[in-house]
């Protein structure tokens, strides 16, 4: 009798991430990138044409605010090996002081923290340069169902 039921506990964990997963759709800024939420603040992750990120934060309004005590770091899964990108200040955004490196189709692990004492939260970004053909944003960003 305790096979059944070892089944039956072990099915309901499988399937119990299922929601979650569904909820992680992309979310796209007004600069068409993909937006990481934080605690009381949302980021727009941004590849430029440089192949440098942008960062731009957006209270909950969606106003857009300066960046400031926010920390981002992120590290390219690269074919030719794992390259770390910090951030400095320009204007009102975070942007990596080197651009990304040659190559699409890897993973960018974006670290961000609302402020310097926030928990840290981690975000993994395909990095998949091409426009989507119904969206117009880059498939990293694309809100699409598809």
């Amino acid at each position: 009798m305790k096979t059944p039921l070892q089944i039956l506990a072990i099915a309901s964990l499988a399937l119990a991430p299922v929601p979650a997963l569904a909820d992680a759709k992309a979310k796209a800024g007004p600069h068409h990138g993909r937006i990481l939420e934080l605690e009381g603040v949302n980021a727009e992750f941004v590849v430029e044409k440089d192949r440098t990120i942008s960062i731009a934060f957006y209270d909950a309004a969606g106003k857009q605010r300066p960046a400031s005590v926010q920390v981002i770091t992120a590290t390219a899964e690269a074919p030719g090996g794992k390259a770390r990108l910090e951030f400095e200040k320009k204007g009102d955004l975070l942007v990596s002081k080197a651009p990304l490196p040659a190559g699409e189709g890897y993973q960018v692990v974006v670290q961000a923290k609302s402020s310097a004492d926030a928990k840290s939260k981690n975000f993994r970004i395909k990095l998949d340069l091409q426009e989507c053909g119904k969206c117009h944003n880059p498939e990293y960003a694309c809100i699409c169902d598809e």
